[in-house]
């Protein structure tokens, strides 16, 4: 976002080409689905376990629906996806037992766009300048040259060269502490939002179905609102301050939520606010991590901080429904698990602030000419 921001006074939309449209459309339609199938799955899971299990077993539903969590991608799309399946399971939820069946065979259609996308979204210029210098280098070490610097650096395997350079590890370190956080924040709480307040409707003899469906509308609209917000914050205040900010709202939000909200009416716009920046948080990653990477590794690099994270952050699913079941409620474990933003707010100081600057390049963290 910064290019367009720091080299044109036009709206940020008027400067994209067909090609990039279809990009920003397909990567949109791709989190959709993707939120889709997770958030259904998030939404069923409560009920399809109280149908699949036996009586005795259902006081160890939170910690089965951890388990069944914590092995589901690894990492979802949101808000819109999510804001569609609330929608139809609000539709279909009450239909009958096996209405959340149903659910999952939506969630199979739209892998169809995936013929659409691999056909219509072209490599980035950018990607595929680096790869022209890098077969060139290729070239030079089989006629038997001697390579030094960005020559040495892109016949390296990718991955170890992103660990090769001082300054990029410090930086790969400190996104990979941010990426942890927020992921092992949101999975270990979020997951749990519709049966938190399932469980708090119908202790006021309220359709517990219907409410876990109304707050998983709610909470992803305030997402959609967030995601779409924080790129415009982060251009007008700077990506360290607006990512700092979202860090601490999460830390703040998650006991006020889960402790002192009890009126479910005011518990729904709660969650709205919530899903803005526990969700909206996440935007950091396509904001301002590929702009503290060289092209040559940054999509390595990117990989890297938002999924490996992820390898460890499926365990708090896990955790936080072992936390639910021995603590006896969700409150004290939601609180517990939201501790983990405060490694965000260490890790964001220590970054660079990149708003307003060309993407790095070459064999340095320098901006390109």
């Amino acid at each position: 976002m910064s290019e367009v921001g720091t080299f044109g006074s036009s709206p940020w939309y008027r400067s994209l080409n067909g090609a990039q449209w279809r990009a920003l459309v397909a990567s949109n339609l791709g989190w959709t689905f993707d939120g889709f199938e997770v958030f259904a799955l998030i939404l069923t899971v409560g009920v399809a376990l109280h149908q699949l299990l036996d009586p005795s077993q259902y006081p160890f539903i939170p910690a089965y629906a951890g388990a069944i969590i914590a092995i589901t991608f690894l990492q979802s799309g949101y808000p819109i996806g999510s804001i569609l399946a609330s929608g139809v399971w609000l539709a279909i939820g009450t239909s009958g037992p096996d209405a959340w069946r149903y659910m999952y065979l939506i969630g199979v259609l739209p892998a169809l766009i995936v013929f659409w996308i691999r056909r219509n979204i072209p490599e980035s210029a950018r990607w595929e300048e680096s790869n022209r210098r890098r077969r060139a280098a290729y070239d030079l070490r089989r006629q038997g040259a001697p390579l030094k610097g960005e020559d040495a650096a892109l016949v390296r395997f990718t991955l170890v060269d992103v660990f090769a350079e001082p300054a990029v590890r410090l930086r790969l370190f400190l996104t990979f502490v941010m990426s942890l956080s927020v992921t092992i924040g949101y999975w270990g709480v979020s997951t749990f939002v519709p049966s938190y307040v399932g469980s708090v409707a119908a202790a006021a003899g309220l359709p517990a179905q219907r409410y876990a469906a109304l707050v998983g509308l709610v909470q992803n609209l305030g997402a959609l609102i967030g995601f779409s917000c924080f790129g415009f914050l982060a251009d007008a205040f700077g990506r360290k301050p607006t990512t700092m900010l979202f860090y601490l709202m999460c830390l703040i939000l998650t006991p006020i939520i889960y402790l002192w909200v009890k009126d479910i009416h005011v518990l729904l716009f709660a969650f709205a606010v919530y899903g803005f920046f526990i969700q909206g948080v996440f935007s950091w990653t396509p904001i301002w991590l590929p702009e503290l990477f060289p092209t040559r590794m940054r999509a390595t690099a990117a990989g890297f901080i938002f999924n490996a994270p992820r390898l460890i952050s499926a365990i708090a699913p896990l955790i936080a429904g072992t936390l639910i079941v021995s603590l006896g409620g969700y409150g004290k474990a939601a609180t517990i698990i939201g501790l983990f933003y405060i490694l965000g707010l260490v890790a964001v100081p220590f970054l660079p602030e990149t708003k307003g600057k060309p993407l790095p390049e070459a064999d340095t963290l320098s901006p390109a000419r």
